[in-house]
């Protein structure tokens, strides 16, 4: 497979081109360190989900964008255009989609500790669903729901003790994990029971995750099998009949030229055929099927521009590349050791025969991209990297008081700003200096 998806190319001057827009030119626009979003493939990326389901699923379907990936108003804005429903998990989340005029009624409200305040305002605003994740998350819900004079509908998250082949920071369908209601023994039974007992809930189903960045598609086989025992296991002893089963999200990406994960269709296809298998198999009902998409939908759709600063050559070691941006914009390879593609913009059309490793600004080890082969890097070129539009923005800080990120919008030509580059001013714009630090200063 190419470097290149979407609509990324290399244009007639050499450049890196995304959406009809030259990179170099939309980073002398908007400056650096810049995220570029690619709209038709983020599109693409939502149809391509729904239209599966529509070819492979007999039953009713939805699709829910994985806020915590990347959000913005005009990202709300898009998916709800695209039809798809929306998993958040804080209160920010919540209130950046309702901002954007999101429907409530389209909205899965996740997390394994919602305040009290949260919760009320889910309430409130009247989500779809939320999405419980503990015996004391029931009370506590069931308790604010009576207050509030509201029948809160839930799903109940269950931890199915499947374990994906992934890092072990994000996987979360295993046993040992603070997501969820465990399936072994009899405690997500119990749960049921409880919550079904409750006056204030509205029990709708059960959501399950088992973790990101999934490469393997028998995991969710092996889930769906577990899940479904469960719903006719809840419909004989309880008469409990599942309406909703949510799988979660988790679906990988191809950050790498050794990354090869499932299609968005042949991931689809394979847990519509499982589910319908196995309900079959237990004589019941089909319920409607929800996935969690985050990273499928907009990761390969997002590529940071950055500006090359100091290269430093450490004769008979290595050459380090540093670029104006680093950890405080790209957590992951820290946080992950995660790894990535990356290409010089304005020398798109070079060969990349020259080692080196990529390095940021921050006063740490801060490595961006150990050991890759870029066009010969010169002072003042961009480098593009490829494939950061989940959990980059989304993870972006102030360490070192950088200022965030800009983000631009990319389609036929036009680029669009959906979220404006911090100023200096917005890092002190929460300060307080106490009274008592005020008086002169002793000299």
């Amino acid at each position: 497979m190419g470097m290149f998806v979407g609509t990324q190319r290399i244009n007639s001057l050499g450049h890196l081109e995304i959406g009809g827009c030259d990179t170099v030119e939309l980073a002398e626009m908007f400056g650096t360190p810049l995220f570029v979003i690619d709209e038709k493939l983020v599109r693409e990326n939502c149809r391509k989900y729904r239209r599966a389901f529509e070819e492979y699923y007999r039953g009713e379907a939805r699709v829910a964008y994985a806020a915590k990936a990347f959000i913005s108003t005009a990202m709300c804005k898009l998916t709800q255009q695209e039809g798809l429903w929306m998993d958040v998990s804080s209160e920010g989340e919540l209130f950046t989609a309702m901002a954007a005029n999101f429907p409530s009624n389209r909205i899965y409200m996740h997390g394994n500790y919602k305040t009290d305040e949260e919760l009320r305002y889910s309430l409130n605003v009247d989500v779809h669903c939320i999405v419980v994740d503990s015996i004391d998350e029931l009370y506590s819900l069931n308790s604010i729901a009576k207050s509030l004079g509201k029948k809160a509908r839930i799903l109940l998250r269950i931890t199915p003790g499947v374990e994906a082949h992934t890092h072990e920071y994000i996987r979360t369908g295993q046993v040992d994990t603070k997501f969820g209601i465990q399936l072994a023994g009899a405690q997500a039974f119990e749960a049921t029971k409880l919550a079904l007992s409750m006056d204030c809930l509205e029990l709708l189903g059960f959501h399950c995750h088992i973790g990101s960045q999934v490469f393997e598609i028998e995991p969710y086989r092996i889930t769906i099998e577990l899940m479904v025992e469960f719903m006719a296991q809840v419909k004989e002893e309880l008469g409990f009949v599942t309406r909703e089963l949510n799988l979660g999200g988790g679906l990988g990406i191809r950050y790498t030229d050794t990354d090869d994960p499932p299609s968005i269709e042949e991931f689809i296809k394979a847990i519509s055929e499982a589910t319908m298998e196995e309900c079959a198999k237990h004589s019941l009902q089909l319920p409607i099927l929800i996935v969690e998409p985050g990273r499928s939908i907009i990761g390969e759709a997002g590529t940071t521009l950055y500006r090359i600063g100091v290269i430093k050559e450490i004769q008979g070691v290595r050459t380090y590349v540093s670029v104006d941006g680093g950890m405080s914009d790209n957590p992951r390879p820290a946080l992950y050791g995660a790894r990535y593609r990356a290409i010089v913009a304005n020398k798109a059309d070079r060969e990349p025969d020259f080692l080196c490793t990529i390095v940021g600004r921050h006063c740490e080890a801060d490595v961006l991209i150990k050991d890759i082969k870029i066009a010969k890097p010169e002072k003042g070129d961009i480098l593009a990297v490829l494939c950061t539009g989940a959990y980059h923005y989304a993870m972006a800080s102030n360490y070192n008081r950088f200022t965030r990120p800009a983000v631009v919008l990319v389609n036929d030509g036009k680029a669009d700003l959906i979220i404006a580059r911090e100023k200096r001013e917005d890092l002190i714009r929460n300060d307080i200096i106490p009274e008592r630090l005020l008086n002169e200063d002793k000299q």
